[in-house]
């Protein structure tokens, strides 16, 4: 079926109609910025002799021949390389094969620069953790001063993991006149399943297993280089990528180290090279990035059970080229697309698992059949989504792109559009008196849909856990976990809780997590009501709860109040908090700007604008 003739389903339309409505100002004012950024010819045409001079002045003779002459495109490489994130370090072969690419194809690809990578796995309940939401604007930065140079007529961004890929896009958008394309590595090969390691977290939690044990359960399943297998926020970016279009065709889940892998990265180089504005197939990041573009995004991060990092970095995203998203859009969506994946922690599956059942080809194809997606978007590779539809394969070592599988080749993972997991999407907003916040609901048994249960009231995670530890929360109540919002202390994943509510639920207590801190991709079978808006820091309401007080958590109706009654609620003062633990050491005191003018949850937690 054409792409133009398929209908889209009608809240998806409302949605992203709201959307462009909302953001008709701020989206027309980035476009006529982006256009009159936008070169005609080449851009390093622009720069002095001298400005020119340094920038080729390593290069070898033909490049440097090349780059004088301003006929050849110059492709800019931006990489989050470090070998210590298994996820980044396969992209220490990328350049090459890129520059090789590129030179075949008539282009440069010079390296432009760096951009810092860290990883949530290894910062997790960490000190470090509290820098990692804000190392989303410092790459987004870094991705600004990498191509300010103006030497660049289009750009590859080489980056995978949770801040990163968020960042470099938010960065590359402030130069969207440019062409740039998305070059991920691939997930390692599968460990450890990820049910053994949760069961193996838990006993830990409950001291029925030493640190030996669970080192050994850790390492075999992060044990290689690649992507961590489960679907968190690093292999949520990936499909985000790819259901916008910014990935070459199919390469989201293709192994790190392989030919198939090598072959779609020099695809990117050639198709980086033949965009420029030197060509007559101009087409610059700002024209792929739009609305529809955005809802396209939304809609796969729901259908999939994605990260709840998303909630945040989707926002800032669209923010960052001219567009106003809110939770209600999340919210509205996910009553409407279905769910049908089921990958950890949704499940039991890995991506591995995921993409032999059919990947991203079939997933994006059920969805343009279901009219979840719109289908005439703009992509890195042309108009129309059609092409994400398919999957990529070595035709005779030729890259080549045949039809994904009619059928999932499992069913435990990955679902028609006929026969979903669920009508829904598994995200809901939750409005009351605490103020707003996003809840995970499709890890979860239905029998936890709806809390109701006295409040007991902390101000870091390490008091939970301490808690737990001394026997004090066997019983039904609800964690609030205050101070944990971007102002207080950057916003840091509470991962570590997790084993101990899993495993107080697990004894049949009703338990659930309120808080203004995240709890990221593998939010999981525990009812986690996070993000809450307005932080405590900023005036937020969750300050004023009080141990005791009763916690109404409901799922269904999108509820999250403390049942108290309102001449007290509206008397009681937060209390003050001594956060100055949280402003130095390992770092810290270098993003205390950053924290002082950090935007809400719903906002983006942006500190950039």
């Amino acid at each position: 079926m054409p792409v133009e003739s398929r209908q889209v389903h009608v809240r998806v339309r409302e949605v992203t109609e709201r959307i462009r409505e909302r953001s008709r100002s701020g989206r027309a004012e980035y476009l006529a910025r982006m256009d009159a950024a936008r070169q005609r010819g080449s851009a390093r045409a622009g720069l002095s002799c001298t400005n020119l001079a340094h920038g080729f002045a390593a290069s070898d003779a033909p490049d440097k021949e090349a780059l004088k002459l301003m006929r050849w495109p110059n492709v800019a490489i931006v990489s989050a390389y470090n070998d210590m994130l298994s996820a980044h370090q396969p992209l220490e072969r990328y350049p090459a094969l890129i520059k090789q690419a590129a030179r075949e194809a008539g282009a440069i690809a010079q390296f432009a620069g760096g951009v810092p990578a860290m990883c949530d796995g290894v910062t997790q309940g960490q000190p470090g953790m509290e820098l990692s939401l804000f190392s989303r604007d410092v790459i987004a930065m870094a991705t600004g001063v990498a191509l300010a140079h103006n030497m660049f007529d289009s750009a590859l961004c080489l980056g995978i993991c949770d801040k990163i890929v968020p960042g470099m896009l938010m960065g590359a958008l402030a130069f969207g006149h440019l062409p740039v394309i998305f070059v991920p590595g691939g997930p390692m090969p599968s460990g450890v399943p990820n049910k053994e390691k949760a069961r193996i977290r838990q006993l830990y939690a409950e001291g029925k297993v030493g640190r030996d044990e669970l080192l050994e359960s850790e390492a075999g399943s992060y044990h290689t280089a690649g992507t961590c297998t489960f679907y968190g926020t690093a292999n949520s970016n990936q499909m985000l990528m790819e259901v916008m279009g910014l990935h070459m065709p199919g390469a989201a889940f293709v192994p790190p180290n392989t030919r198939l892998r090598d072959a779609l990265t020099a695809a990117a180089a050639v198709r980086a090279a033949r965009t420029t504005a030197l060509g007559s197939e101009y087409l610059p990041l700002a024209h792929v990035v739009d609305e529809a573009a955005i809802v396209n995004a939304i809609v796969g991060l729901l259908a999939t059970g994605g990260s709840t990092n998303h909630t945040l970095h989707l926002v800032a995203m669209a923010r960052c080229a001219g567009m106003s998203v809110t939770w209600d859009d999340f919210s509205d969506l996910s009553a409407s697309v279905p769910l049908l994946t089921r990958i950890y922690p949704n499940g039991s599956a890995d991506v591995n698992r995921f993409q032999v059942a059919g990947g991203m080809g079939f997933l994006i194809r059920e969805l343009l059949s279901g009219g979840f997606l719109h289908s005439d978007t703009m992509t890195v590779v042309g108009k129309g989504l059609d092409a994400y539809a398919m999957e990529p394969w070595l035709d005779g070592g030729r890259l080549a792109w045949r039809a994904a599988p009619a059928s999932s080749g499992d069913l435990e993972v990955l679902r028609p559009i006929t026969a979903p997991f669920s009508s829904h999407g598994g995200l809901r907003l939750l409005t009351g008196n605490l103020g707003r916040a996003v809840i995970k609901t499709s890890a979860m048994q239905h029998e936890h849909h709806v809390v109701e249960a006295p409040a007991l009231v902390f101000n870091d995670q390490e008091e939970v856990i301490a808690a737990f530890k001394a026997g004090k929360l066997a019983r039904d109540f609800v964690a609030v976990v205050r101070f944990q919002g971007p102002r207080a202390n950057g916003m840091p994943e509470l991962h570590q809780l997790t084993p101990s509510l899993a495993s107080l639920q697990s004894k049949g207590y009703h338990v659930a997590l309120v808080t203004d801190g995240r709890m990221s991709g593998a939010s999981g079978s525990v009812p986690a009501a996070i993000h809450v808006t307005p932080e405590c820091l900023n005036g937020g309401p969750l300050g004023k709860v009080r141990d005791g007080d009763v916690i109404l958590l409901d799922c269904h109706t999108g509820v999250l109040e403390a049942k108290v009654p309102a001449h007290i609620w509206q008397q009681r003062e937060a209390p003050m908090v001594d956060h100055s633990h949280n402003e130095h050491g390992c770092g810290r005191e270098l993003f205390a700007n950053m924290r002082r003018v950090a935007g809400d949850a719903e906002a983006g937690a942006l500190s950039l604008m």
